[in-house]
């Protein structure tokens, strides 16, 4: 299991400074190295495929920057996974069991954003669990899917939720469940005085 996960310092397109460089980001610059690799495309292809910037996709692959959650939900989208099994593919043996204080944890502080990643990590697999939580107010956003036709449920354990998908917004309290076949941009936006804490189930089509 990973002893720790880069901060997401800020959205957009562009990845968050790193002071020195992280074994995180290393192996996952790596692992987004080989995955265009693959494939065969130059920097410039993939940027045309992600709207993401050849300096940012090269910086994100040299581990010089901290990808952001966006920046990994563009990719992921191009490489046909979920943003758990990206992660995943950096570490060389996936557990069956993960104890609570192991599972990972990656915080965006800037939108004031915590996701953990319940499910023991598989690439192969195509189901998997993730607990959000939301700081009052906090508003994040996705421009599309991680894999087109995404089918998430979204229970919602403690505070209030509004959740906008295909330009319907639903609010949702707590003990309220959504269910979503996802193919376009999506928003989570806590609208309670108080954190949103909630569980999202991910299938892939």
């Amino acid at each position: 299991m990973w002893d720790s996960i880069p901060n997401v310092r800020r959205e957009g397109d562009v990845g968050a400074e790193v002071g020195g460089q992280d074994p995180v980001d290393a192996r996952l610059g790596v692992r987004l190295a080989e995955l265009r690799a693959e494939r065969g495309w130059s920097l410039g292809e993939l940027a045309e495929r992600s709207g993401v910037s050849r300096s940012t996709l090269s910086r994100a692959e040299r581990a010089e920057i901290s990808p952001t959650a966006s920046l990994l939900n563009r990719l992921c989208g191009v490489y046909g996974r979920t943003m758990s099994q990206l992660l995943s593919e950096v570490e060389a043996e996936p557990a069956l069991l993960v104890r609570a204080a192991d599972q990972a944890v990656w915080e965006d502080r800037a939108s004031g954003f915590v996701r953990r990643s319940v499910s023991p990590p598989h690439a192969g697999l195509r189901g998997e669990l993730v607990e959000g939580r939301l700081a009052a107010g906090a508003d994040i956003a996705y421009d599309r899917p991680p894999v087109p036709g995404l089918e998430q449920h979204i229970w919602v354990l403690d505070g209030r939720l509004e959740v906008t998908a295909q330009d319907a917004g639903h609010r949702l309290d707590a003990g309220d469940c959504l269910r979503l076949r996802v193919w376009g941009p999506t928003r989570f936006r806590c609208t309670s005085p108080e954190e949103a804490r909630y569980v999202l189930a991910v299938v892939l089509p």
